[in-house]
């Protein structure tokens, strides 16, 4: 009876999300199409004015609609149903991915920094106003695309991926727009790697969170928004909870957690009515899966039976 109690509670989850779903599908849509755009027409620029400085941004923006399309993949493939060599669906394909994207800007972080020193040794003249205008569109479509992800940015390690690589990409077009316009009134060409070298380390800083925190999921570690000291009190605090031990928290997905744990009953008459309330406490704080072994007072299980 209490197995069906929680089966319609997660049905009623779902339901809630249906919209934010939607939406956000969309807006994976209108990134990518408006990014692909944006390369095109900054590839054609950089081949017509030989720029390398506008072929090597559309390289990096073609890196960033990469890492949209793989950040839509998983936002589908979360949606996957349980198989029976998956039992959990393909919802862990979020977690690599999420790490999979900060990995992405790590290596475009490095390639802006080898291309910088490279221009820093061997300045070579640009079409300062063109880049400048070129780069100036950019500012406005990654910008607005990072907006899109504003909203969900902290509800899921994915969309903040998909957000820092517009964020970054948007804040490297600036970069290009001001050597551009300083070019263009001084000539000073060595402006260029330097706006460069100063963006990758923004990019470094920013990142940063998003590999700790991609890198932990991966490893199975306690997601970053649950704190176990907390969760331990919250089920203790339930009436006819004794104790709690062998608990373990995991995610299931970028935003889906899973937790297990022994609990140790005063009343075992009462077991069904007491999960299910730990369940109901243990939902309010974002863990949607719990599964709960329940134990008599005094029995050893030191033994290791978790």
């Amino acid at each position: 009876m209490g197995h069906t109690h929680t089966d319609n509670r997660g049905h009623h989850h779902h339901h809630h999300h249906q919209p934010r779903a939607v939406s956000l599908n969309r807006i994976f849509t209108a990134g990518i199409a408006l990014n692909v755009g944006f390369v095109l027409a900054e590839f054609g620029a950089g081949f017509w004015f030989g720029s390398l400085g506008l072929l090597s941004d559309a390289g990096h923006n073609l890196s960033d609609v990469a890492s949209l399309v793989l950040a839509m993949l998983a936002f589908r493939l979360a949606k996957a149903g349980p198989t029976t060599n998956y039992t959990y669906g393909l919802k862990k394909s979020t977690v690599l991915v999420s790490l999979l994207n900060a990995v992405i800007l790590l290596i475009a972080v490095g390639i802006i920094i080898s291309e910088s020193i490279d221009k820093f040794l061997h300045p070579q003249p640009v079409e300062g106003g063109v880049i400048a205008w070129i780069a100036g569109i950019g500012v406005l479509v990654n910008g607005f695309t990072a907006r899109l992800f504003l909203k969900d940015k902290d509800s899921d390690l994915n969309v903040k991926g998909a957000y820092l690589h517009m964020a970054a990409d948007a804040l490297v077009s600036v970069g290009v727009v001001v050597s551009g316009i300083i070019i263009m009134y001084t000539g000073w060409y060595v402006i260029d790697p330097v706006i460069g070298i100063l963006i990758a380390l923004v990019i470094v800083y920013s990142t940063w969170g998003l590999l700790r925190d991609s890198l932990r999921l991966s490893l199975d570690g306690v997601p970053s928004g649950v704190n176990l000291p907390e969760i331990e009190k919250i089920i203790t605090s339930v009436r006819g909870v004794e104790n709690v031990h062998h608990l373990h928290v995991w995610p299931i997905s970028t935003t889906e957690t899973a937790l297990t744990a022994h609990i140790v009953l005063s009343d075992i008459s009462r077991m069904e009515e007491i999960k299910e309330e730990v369940k109901q406490e243990l939902s309010h704080t974002g863990i949607q899966h719990a599964t709960l072994e329940s134990e008599l007072p005094g029995r050893d299980c030191s033994g290791g039976c978790g």
